[in-house]
């Protein structure tokens, strides 16, 4: 993978750094041991402060992507098997994914496997495109087999919050496309002052269904390491093609494929982790980004 830039300064605090488990569990504001009685094991729950927190992320990511354009979308948080099939998790991840055998149905592991079927079996017009689309969902995954000491607290959960972006292009448009789906998921932690890196994706860390795959990595000085909260993708034809979701160029001309683009705009586990994280204090609190102090009615917790 390749690192593309880095944007803002590296936190370097002259006090010991904890992670975020430990500040949330301190504080009483993430209770993992009684969500564990509730659900079981790696389901978090917020609690005061850090549900208010988490509340205040949410509205801000969709309202923020509103605001550049994107139509708000709340869709099911459940599909059937053909959405799961267009949006590529099957049949490749059907062991990561939750289903409801009884009723033939998926737990919703991330609202592009929603928003790729908008348009299923339609012909859009040339002047239509291009669509782009924000969705708040919670998301569900097995997540097997990935355990381990950097993985504790929030960073790899079996459910978790996300506001995702999904963009239909004509194929011409689509990777200027991209770029623009980068940037506004950067306009968030640039917003939220939180020091990131960009990731340009080698082709076997890609999902099968991506052309190009660019990550937003974001640094959690309690563990001195970055982790991914985006992932923006252009998957060309690849989902179109499956889900028969086409436009016409041009009055009478014969219809093409779209192309399908997504990103996190941005997942909110690993963003609590990194606001937890980033910006405590000497003295033990923790500060509230700027542009949540309203919602989240306090500057510190």
């Amino acid at each position: 993978n390749l690192v593309l830039r880095t944007v803002g300064e590296k936190p370097e605090p002259d006090f010991p750094i904890r992670h975020h488990q430990e500040i949330g569990e301190e504080k009483g504001i993430l209770d993992f041991r009684r969500a564990a009685t509730i659900a079981g094991a790696r389901f978090p729950m917020y609690v005061g402060a850090a549900a208010r927190l988490e509340m205040a992320l949410i509205h801000f990511m969709f309202f923020h992507h509103v605001d550049r354009g994107y139509v708000p979308v709340l869709p099911p948080f459940l599909a059937n098997e053909t959405s799961f099939y267009v949006a590529s998790q099957l049949p490749k991840f059907a062991d990561d994914v939750y289903r409801i055998e009884r009723d033939d149905l998926y737990l919703n592991p991330t609202a592009e496997s929603l928003l790729v079927n908008l348009h299923r079996d339609e012909i859009l017009t040339a002047d239509e495109l291009p669509k782009s689309y924000v969705a708040y969902t919670p998301c569900f995954r097995r997540e097997a087999g990935s355990y381990g000491e950097e993985e504790r607290g929030l960073i790899r959960v079996h459910q978790f919050n996300k506001v995702e972006m999904f963009k239909f292009t004509a194929p011409d448009a689509s990777y200027d496309a991209l770029e623009s789906l980068v940037a506004d998921a950067e306009s968030v932690l640039q917003a939220l002052g939180l020091h990131y890196r960009v990731v340009l994706l080698a082709t076997e860390d890609m999902a099968q269904q991506s052309s190009k795959t660019v990550d937003l990595e974001v640094y959690l000085p309690g563990q001195r390491r970055y982790y991914e909260v985006s992932s923006c993708s252009n998957c060309e034809a690849f989902q179109a093609r499956r889900g028969n979701i086409r436009y016409r160029p041009a009055p009478k001309e014969k219809p093409e494929f779209v192309h399908t683009l997504n990103g996190s705009g941005l997942a909110t586990s690993r963003l609590m982790a990194a606001i937890l994280e980033n910006n405590q204090t000497a003295d033990g609190r923790v500060r509230v980004p700027e542009v949540l102090c309203g919602t989240v009615g306090a500057e510190t917790i």
